[in-house]
């Protein structure tokens, strides 16, 4: 239980229904140097719905395991210049790993989350299923669970719509009933970026070029605070000899501390119909047979896509896309989905078209 509006009304409809439920508070960061600690006050959320229902409430620390499993690769990824998902990493090591593991020992049949998705079991498969509200289904960040974390969970929520949620709550009078949704990185809050990634990193300003013609029209403070397809915050500003279209960051280069970006959402960079994914995994627990066609999303707000899923390797993948995509950033998630079954995914290596992913995969390119 996050002391939020999700998972306190996932705790009551299984409560309700005659479950044995314990809620669990997960504390998984603990450096808050911003001001006071974010989540004390959610525990005492948690807290306050736990006693409303009448079942039992702990609290458990997991901020070794946080930092050791998830937030170490996220500043791995960083330092790599991509754009990392911790709250993908976050799902599959902590909430359904070092939670499950604690649950479980503790002498739980299973775990429920306040989640937006489902679960069914078909001929012995477990199966993660998209939820009933097309908004809030959040497969796309549960796509590397295995078959065994999936058999031991639940997700009240799947067949509802968030605005029966929330009615849900003010009904039972929960305090927490018009909480905003959280955001920001999974467990670590609403920090000012910049302000937070400049505690890890030193910042190494360096020049921001215009892809087509190379010329420099401005500065940025360091790569790491700036991903594919960003507009906001570049400082580029109007130009007198552009066309007044803003701006987008189209590439980074590493070994020169460069910026790239173009002028215009439809500009031809920022499109690509090809990818290569690594650290596959299939939910199934062993992959489908190759090639295959399904749909495909890059981002969490995306609608799923037509592509091509092509074998390389049993850790890899090639995905062409039948259309170009925006601003495929390597370090995020491709997931695949046939109809409401979501069936993996891997995290995007390399993009380009056919013939530069070609020349990737035998590596030429770094």
């Amino acid at each position: 239980m996050s002391g939020g509006v999700d998972s306190s009304v996932a705790a009551m409809l299984l409560h309700q229904g005659g479950d044995a439920v314990r809620g669990v508070f997960m504390k998984n960061w603990e450096d808050y140097p911003d001001g006071p600690c974010p989540a004390e006050r959610d525990a005492l959320d948690a807290m306050g719905v736990c006693d409303a229902l009448g079942i039992p409430f702990d609290a458990v620390n997991f901020a070794d395991e946080y930092r050791d499993r998830v937030f170490s690769l996220f500043l791995e990824e960083y330092r790599a210049g991509r754009t990392p998902n911790p709250d993908v990493l976050c799902n599959q090591e902590v909430k359904f790993k070092a939670f499950l593991d604690h649950a479980l020992a503790g002498g739980a049949d299973v775990i429920a989350t306040g989640h937006y998705a489902r679960r069914e079991c078909r001929d012995g498969l477990h199966l993660l299923l998209k939820a009933a509200d097309a908004n809030k289904d959040q497969t796309y960040f549960l796509h590397t669970l295995n078959q065994h974390q999936l058999s031991k969970a639940e997700f009240p929520l799947g067949r509802l719509e968030k605005p029966d949620v929330r009615r849900m709550a003010r009904d039972a009078a929960f305090a927490v009933h018009d909480k905003k949704d959280s955001t920001g990185i999974c467990f670590i809050g609403e920090h000012q970026f910049q302000r937070f990634l400049s505690r890890y990193f030193k910042p190494e300003p360096g020049e921001i070029r215009v892809f087509d013609t190379g010329e420099t029209i401005g500065a940025h403070k360091g790569l790491m605070f700036h991903t594919l397809g960003q507009r906001q915050g570049l400082g580029i500003g109007g130009r007198a000899n552009a066309d007044g279209r803003p701006w987008y960051v189209c590439g980074k280069s590493l070994e020169d501390n460069v910026l790239y970006v173009v002028q215009g959402h439809d500009h031809p960079e920022l499109y690509h119909d090809t990818l290569v994914t690594s650290s596959l995994h299939w939910i199934a627990g062993e992959a489908p047979e190759l090639p295959l066609r399904c749909r495909a999303k890059t981002r969490y707000r995306q609608a799923e896509q037509p592509c091509t899923v092509t074998g390389i390797d049993g850790a890899r993948a090639t995905v062409v896309f039948d259309s170009p995509q925006w601003a495929m950033t390597p370090g995020q998630s491709v997931v695949f989905y046939i109809d409401d079954n979501c069936l993996g995914g891997g995290v995007i290596d390399h993009v380009g078209d056919a013939q530069e992913i070609a020349t990737y995969r035998y590596g030429a390119v770094s």
